[in-house]
This record gives structure tokens, C-alpha cells and sequence, in this order.
């Protein structure tokens, strides 16, 4: 999709009213929707972290936007896709700010070039006990994309007519650091299976995006 068009059209994305939980269970793994409903939530006391979608024009001026590739660690988000994004920090003004902050770190996306649009639907993540805010934004130049070298592995640039067309959805049998042979929804995008946390966001993103394009 042209990047002029998807900008005419993103201010109707604030209207929009969230489908939330709707959208978040279509991508959910079967044991994340068993640990939702044995968790007494608030009673974790839950970590917080804020994460961003950047849209951004292309070099043929296609719309775009950023996921990550993490690096390998002893953890249970291990060389996984996702967004740009971390913890709330202390110095962090509000979750909007965390959501720019870590982006600008991990991706090198200038915070100050970002026109946040929106929020999205938190989601609660129970293997790592946070409660993660997602956020969309956009930025009106192609960025030169700097991947955080003690974090990131890989940065992805996900094309916008890739995302919206169902063929990228599909089923993957996956093993984690907290589960083995588990049978997953997940999205398939530029040449990774993306699944979990970000699929769920990506579902409820996914959602509201084909309301106004």
C-alpha cells in the first residue's frame, strides 16, 4: 500500500473502537487461553513494558513496519519476533514514552520523529508476569534501522499488503524454554513465524486496520 494513501487514512485509526480480547484469542496458543483462566492476575503483580508499531514508507514508498528478532538468551522470549520495545523504567514519563524509548534504542527509530496514533489493547503475558501496552505510530520518512547489538538479533520490515493478506496466517508445532511441542496460530512474515504475545497483538492491529484500509 502506498505510503500517502495508508497517511490520508490513519487518523480514522483513533476512532475506532478496540476489539480487545476478540482479537487478542484468534492468534492465542491453547495453553496461554489455560493460564488465563487459572491466573489470578493482579495477584502476580504484574511487570509493566510498552512496545511499538512504526509505520514508515519504504524506498518505493510502500507502507511499512518494524519487528525484531531477539537474540538468544536464558529466557523465556528467546530468539523470538517481536515488537520494538521493553520494561517501564523509572525515568520513563509514561508508557507512551517507554514504548518511543525503547524503540529509538533497540531499532534506532528517533523518538521525536514518531506521531503516536494510538494505543492498543494491553495483553497480559503470564510467562513473563507483564502486562505489555502497545502502541502504533508513524514516522514520515524511511528510517535508517540500527539493530541494538546486545539485544537484537535481526530487524525485520514487514510490507503492509504482506500483513493484511490471510495468507500470511498459519499453524506451527514449536518448542519453547516453558513448553515442548506445542501446536500454535501464528502469522508468517518475511520468512519468520511470528507467534504468541506479538501475534496476539498483531491480531487485534490486524483487526482495526482493515476497518479504514
Amino acid at each position: 500500500m502506498n505510503f500517502q494513501d495508508f497517511l490520508n487514512v490513519s487518523p480514522k485509526l483513533r476512532k475506532i473502537t478496540l476489539p480487545g480480547e476478540e482479537s487478542h484469542f484468534k492468534l492465542a496458543p491453547m495453553m496461554r487461553l489455560k493460564d488465563l483462566e487459572r491466573i489470578n492476575i493482579e495477584e502476580q503483580k504484574p511487570n509493566e513494558a510498552a512496545v511499538l508499531a512504526v509505520f514508515y514508507p519504504g524506498p518505493s514508498n510502500e507502507t511499512r513496519f518494524v519487528l525484531i528478532l531477539r537474540k538468544t538468551y536464558r529466557g523465556v522470549h528467546s530468539n523470538q519476533v517481536g515488537f520494538p520495545g521493553g520494561r517501564v523504567e523509572p525515568e520513563d514519563l509514561n508508557l507512551m514514552h517507554t514504548a518511543l524509548r525503547e524503540t529509538q534504542e533497540e531499532v534506532g527509530i528517533p523518538r521525536e520523529e514518531v506521531e503516536v496514533l494510538r494505543e492498543l489493547s494491553r495483553l497480559y503475558i503470564p510467562p513473563s508476569n507483564f502486562w505489555v501496552y502497545p502502541f502504533m505510530g508513524i514516522m514520515k520518512r524511511t528510517p535508517v534501522l540500527i539493530p541494538q547489538e546486545e539485544e537484537v538479533e535481526a530487524v525485520l520490515e514487514i510490507e503492509l499488503n504482506e500483513f493484511l493478506s490471510d495468507s500470511c496466517l498459519t499453524t506451527q508445532t514449536l518448542s519453547t524454554s516453558y513448553a515442548k511441542e506445542i501446536e500454535v496460530p501464528a502469522f508468517f512474515l518475511n520468512g519468520h513465524v511470528v507467534w504468541g504475545a506479538t501475534a496476539m497483538m498483531l491480531s487485534e492491529m490486524k483487526d482495526i486496520l482493515k476497518q479504514v484500509l
